[in-house]
């Protein structure tokens, strides 16, 4: 069997005695810190710029629902992607929930799904985005320009429709090959508040959740698309393919996603966690003179930058933005929106504080954590801490109390308590509860401001 052929046999089948206690746990929070996400992400001026785009009516499979389906997983996953506050698989380098969370909801509304289908369409999803991305290398080809998130989105939301729509494995494994094709890797470097960026992204989703539609209806792909010179002759890559097929029945990759504990670029996180946690045994940050920040040297650059004035993307970025938040506004970390009219004196100043250089010896922990060594020096003495894992990491857990706490600070200031209260029950419930896809999906949208 070829590599396509394997990975649709297990899409269709999934883990040997179906989900795992902690595989179903671990959906059932990565659903509610996805929507919490998407959510978030309508408040931000992105998220009403796609919200309010109306782009033409493109291949119709209607939704139960109402509305274009396959439009309909494009917008939803596009806003919780731009959130910045979604889950992420660091060694794979993909952010597997913004996809796969809101495109099995969308799909298996329409679908009439079970709770519990939808969570194993959902650990297949997240298999399968998170397998491409580890064995494309995602970590290293992202700095090359090619975003393992976008390369590998229709793969994931491929391998969860296949799953709600009762493929046969054949069909599967073609829906995955429609799926490769269909992608498109490079977005280029955007700024602004109506980047294409995010069009791309749900645009990436759309195409998964295509590639099953076409599959079912007898389409085909290239099977042995792994097999040949697909990758290499098109993007110079070589796949590990035993990445792909390795343990499939054995274990679930849902464990070993990342929640993130506040909304910037992941890579910013370690540096600032350190300075939370120096801050925390009583250090001022008005007390600090400099501040020297080393990460492994793939991400300097990424995050080595000040801001500028209108642009998101730049705050989400600086780890010297991040890091003065932190010491002086840290409510702001949860602030999806992330553009202040402008930076305030005592942000400045603290920001020009910090430097950042690479350190060679931090490669032994990547890409596996995304570590960072934070030296600070006060008038009186110096302090040092390396943190090699955040809040929300799997050797740092988030638990269902931490989930609800990071939902609700990111979503109450777009709703209210009182619907972020609602909104968060249902997402918990969502896998165990026979219709409540199609509500909670309602719902969301309703607070969101998207059609339905």
């Amino acid at each position: 069997m070829t590599v396509l052929e394997q990975l649709g046999t297990h899409v269709v089948r999934g883990a040997a005695g179906g989900l795992s206690a902690a595989a179903r746990r671990a959906a059932r929070l990565h659903v509610a810190d996805t929507v919490g996400a998407w959510v978030a992400a309508s408040g931000t001026q992105e998220g009403r710029a796609l919200t309010g785009f109306r782009g033409g009516a493109g291949e119709r499979a209607q939704s139960a629902g109402g509305g274009d389906l396959l439009d309909r997983v494009a917008r939803s996953c596009a806003l919780a992607r731009l959130s910045e506050i979604d889950d992420i698989h660091l060694s794979s380098c993909t952010t597997p929930g913004a996809l796969i969370v809101p495109s099995a909801l969308a799909v298996g509304s329409s679908l009439g799904a079970s709770g519990a289908a939808m969570g194993e369409a959902i650990a297949v999803g997240y298999e399968a985005m998170v397998r491409l991305g580890a064995a494309l290398g995602g970590p290293s080809i992202l700095y090359r320009g090619i975003w393992p998130t976008y390369f590998a989105a229709p793969f994931g939301v491929a391998a969860m429709a296949s799953r709600l729509l009762g493929l046969t494995g054949r069909q599967a494994a073609h829906a995955l090959g429609i799926a490769l094709i269909l992608a498109s890797p490079a977005v280029g470097r955007q700024s602004g508040a109506a980047m294409s960026r995010w069009l791309a992204i749900g645009h990436a989703a759309r195409s998964g959740a295509f590639a099953a539609f076409s599959a079912q209806a007898g389409f085909t792909a290239d099977l042995g698309l792994f097999e040949g010179d697909f990758f290499s002759a098109a993007y110079d890559l070589s796949p590990d393919t035993a990445i792909l097929v390795d343990a499939l029945e054995e274990r679930s990759v849902l464990p070993e996603v990342s929640f993130k504990p506040w909304c910037a670029a992941r890579q910013t996180m370690a540096a600032t966690q350190a300075l939370k946690e120096i801050i925390e045994t009583g250090i001022a940050p008005s007390d600090m003179t400099q501040l020297a920040v080393s990460v492994p040297p793939p991400y300097l650059r990424m995050i080595d930058h000040g801001v500028a004035p209108g642009d998101r993307s730049s705050h989400l970025t600086s780890v010297s933005y991040q890091m003065a938040l932190a010491a002086f506004a840290p409510d702001a970390l949860f602030d999806a929106k992330q553009v202040p009219e402008r930076v305030s004196g005592e942000i400045g100043a603290f920001m020009a504080k910090v430097t950042v250089k690479a350190e060679d010896g931090l490669l032994r922990h990547y890409p596996k954590s995304w570590p960072a060594r934070l030296e600070i020096a006060t008038p009186r003495e110096k302090h040092e801490k390396l943190v090699i894992h955040v809040p929300g990491d799997p050797q740092r857990p988030f638990d269902e109390r931490e989930v609800a706490a990071k939902f609700r600070r990111v979503t109450a200031p777009v709703v209210g308590e009182r619907a972020a209260d609602d909104l968060l029950r249902s997402s918990l419930a969502v896998l165990e509860e026979e219709g409540e896809a199609r509500v909670l999906l309602a719902d969301v949208e309703r607070a969101c401001g998207s059609p339905g």
